[in-house]
């Protein structure tokens, strides 16, 4: 991958803060041109779909973006708020030239991000990436008048992605009398996941579902569980459903308010797809996913393999070794039969179709997987390079020594996140006190690294 490429696109599009490179409007605009030349180029007019989650900064992200792609002579199809995973599906059912996603997924208002999706609804690969990336170098030139594009709005587009994930279980009346709490994080899916609940059957409780542009996953969605945890004991009800700002991303809590994380729901859902002889070929998790789920699935003949970190990852080891189901703890779950990109409604609604057909509780098909002890400490990066806070000897030697005292069946895993600005200490291992000790130890020597460069 090369470095330049690395300029403006990141592990999961472009992201950052608003309102300083590249998310201002006059790069923003740029890049819509370069995009709509690269993605579309000579095929004009051509279409392009976007759509944003509910951050207040989405509105001058989609208009200047609009701007930039009629310059290019390309049409533009609104989609206005709507999940990550519906603009992946509308752009391939559609047959758009390509999708544009406005959205920073889990991170607060403050911040934002692009990405985009092919025709057929895949995340964009490096190649375009790169091929964008060079033409932001060239200078923006506006089609003549007689050649720009338009912009209209794409009507229906959320009756049309509901009826989709309704049709993805197999019994539409499956959740009749189910009684669920599903939070919305703000984000994008705060409408559509209530009404798609209901419409199967379910009693809904809503909650994080009244967006103002600033409050996206503060203190809601699968990054802030408490108040879900909260909402299902006092619904009395049979499971939480946790989204993130953007809705690709799913994460549970059961009857007691208990977290069912990634690991767990992707063991669940292997372990229904095999014994529904579903399953085709094996799972993929990644550097983080638990121990404990490449055991269970063992246990179950399931193949498992770990790829990097990032949903763009475990779709590739997916497409690489002709398999279906992948997935992180994080809550990123990819059913490659029925969507192209992770989709939080779509594995909710496998999840809880599981439930119904088992008759078996949220937390009865989550302890049926094995679990090691594990520990993760976010430190905060600030301004100082991953590369040279990871490569200080102070924390090799925390690392070594971590390593030493989590014996042969631990392990450490140091990585700086791909979205925002941190260093990501995972320690995992049999003794649960050693765990935490370990991956404190090295977030402190993280730290005192950190203050070193800077």
């Amino acid at each position: 991958m090369s470095t330049a490429r690395r300029k403006l696109f990141g592990t999961d599009g472009i992201r950052g803060a608003v309102g300083e490179e590249p998310l201002t409007p006059q790069t923003v605009t740029h890049l819509g041109w370069a995009a709509g030349r690269v993605l579309v180029g000579d095929r004009l007019p051509g279409k392009i779909l976007i759509g944003k989650d509910t951050r207040i900064s989405g509105y001058i992200m989609e208009s200047a973006l609009e701007a930039g792609l009629n310059s290019a002579g390309v049409d533009v199809g609104l989609l206005y708020t709507m999940p990550t995973p519906a603009i992946a599906y509308l752009t391939r059912t559609s047959r758009a030239g390509a999708g544009i996603v406005i959205s920073a997924s889990h991170n607060l208002y403050q911040d934002n991000g692009i990405k985009f999706f092919t025709r057929g609804g895949a995340k964009l690969g490096d190649d375009a990436e790169a091929a964008i990336e060079k033409m932001m170098a060239r200078p923006l030139t506006m089609m003549a008048a007689r050649h720009l594009g338009k912009t209209t709005s794409f009507d229906g587009a959320a009756g049309r992605y509901i009826e989709f994930c309704k049709s993805t279980i197999p019994d539409r009346d499956s959740l009749d009398g189910l009684k669920l709490v599903v939070d919305c994080a703000n984000g994008a899916a705060y409408q559509v996941a209530p009404q798609l609940l209901r419409e199967l059957g379910a009693e809904v409780a809503a909650i994080g579902d009244r967006p103002d542009g600033f409050n996206i996953n503060r203190g809601c969605g699968s990054t802030s569980l408490g108040a879900l945890s909260k909402a299902v004991t006092a619904h009395g009800a049979a499971c939480g459903i946790a989204l993130d700002g953007d809705g690709d991303r799913l994460i549970m809590v059961d009857a007691v308010g208990n977290t069912v994380d990634g690991d767990r729901l992707l063991y669940i859902l292997a372990a229904g797809r095999h014994a529904t002889g579903r399953l085709s070929g094996g799972v993929v998790g990644t550097a983080m996913s638990n121990i404990g789920l490449a055991r269970g699935l063992a246990g179950l003949g399931i193949p498992f393999a770990r790829s990097a970190v990032g949903d763009r990852h475990v779709l590739a080891e997916l497409y690489r070794r002709g398999w279906i189901l992948g997935g992180e703890a994080s809550g990123h779950l990819i059913c490659l039969d029925k969507n192209t990109t992770g989709d939080g409604i779509i594995a909710a609604l496998e999840v809880l179709h599981g439930m119904t057909r088992a008759g078996r509780t949220l937390a009865e098909l989550a302890a049926a997987m094995p679990t090691v002890p594990q520990a993760t400490v976010n430190v905060p990066l600030a301004s100082a390079a991953a590369d040279r806070v990871l490569a200080a000897g102070r924390v090799h030697d925390a690392v070594a020594d971590a390593e030493s005292a989590l014996g042969e069946g631990g392990r450490v895993l140091l990585r700086p996140s791909g979205t925002q600005p941190l260093v990501r200490v995972m320690a995992e291992g049999e003794d649960a006190a050693a765990v935490r000790r370990a991956a404190g130890d090295i977030a402190d020597a993280v730290r005192e690294s950190i203050a070193a460069v800077q």
